[in-house]
């Protein structure tokens, strides 16, 4: 799946800075006039909302647009500025792709939230700002010329592989998921040929490393069992055998 890159924040602001300067440009005598449209704008209401969230290297990142896997909890910020004054009001409509009806509906300035299913989304802020019989709006009109935060959660997948080589030489040394993107459950069993439970993990990204309360099991043939649900409604109910290899020494294709 193609990755998205997080959009600078540097951009959001990107048109008011051309359309100040062009005003400067076509006024070069309107010295006031251009100062008075800054002052204005500067003092009234505006919205920049951004998605924020811990990325998988553990650093936080804002951006305007995501695609990656679920599950995925973001926070919907405003950042809404100039506001002093002005009593706000807050609405984000999350949609899925092709809707016209939100899903959700969040009455936060910020709020979190977490997505599970597979599909593309896209969230829209409507926001107003009373200030006595002033008021500022950015609704349909405001969203029918700017592009909405958008999130892109991917299908699931879930490959178990069936052997590993716990040798120490940090090539295959643990039992774990092949590959996986997107699950929302995950439960892994290893048994032994007379069906004892060995060893048990909830999280993909973990695995057995073939011993017993810290001690080695011998190499042979042994059972495991995945139970497991998708972003997409999909659930994976994976039984097969596992061979342990311990002397075998694997090697790596340096072509």
């Amino acid at each position: 799946m193609q990755q998205s890159f997080p959009i600078p924040l540097s951009l959001i602001r990107l048109r008011t800075a051309l359309i100040m300067l062009a005003l400067t440009v076509a006024l070069p005598g309107s010295i006031m006039a251009a100062s008075l449209w800054a002052d204005k704008t500067e003092e009234e209401p505006y919205i920049s909302p951004t998605l924020v969230y811990t990325n998988s290297e553990g650093v936080t990142e804002e951006a305007l647009t995501y695609s990656g896997n679920a599950p995925f909890t973001v926070t919907l910020k405003a950042n809404a500025t100039h506001t002093q004054g002005w009593t706000s009001h807050f609405e984000w409509r999350i949609m899925k792709d092709g809707d016209d009806t939100p899903f959700i509906v969040r009455y936060e300035e910020d709020t979190e939230v977490t997505f599970t299913n597979a599909g593309s989304y896209n969230i829209y802020l409507y926001a107003t700002f009373a200030q006595g019989n002033d008021s500022i709006k950015y609704a349909e009109e405001y969203w029918a010329h700017e592009t909405p935060l958008r999130i892109t959660i991917s299908e699931s997948k879930l490959v178990m592989p069936n052997a590993f080589s716990p040798n120490g030489d940090n090539i295959n040394d643990i039992y774990k998921a092949k590959e996986y993107q997107s699950l929302i459950e995950f439960h892994a069993y290893i048994f032994n040929r007379w069906g004892q439970k060995l060893y048990e993990w909830t999280d993909p990204a973990d695995g057995w490393d073939g011993t017993i309360d810290g001690k080695d099991v011998k190499p042979g043939v042994y059972f495991c069992l995945v139970k497991a649900k998708g972003s997409d409604g999909r659930e994976y109910n994976i039984r097969k055998d596992v061979n342990l290899l311990r002397g075998y020494t694997e090697t790596t294709n340096r072509e």
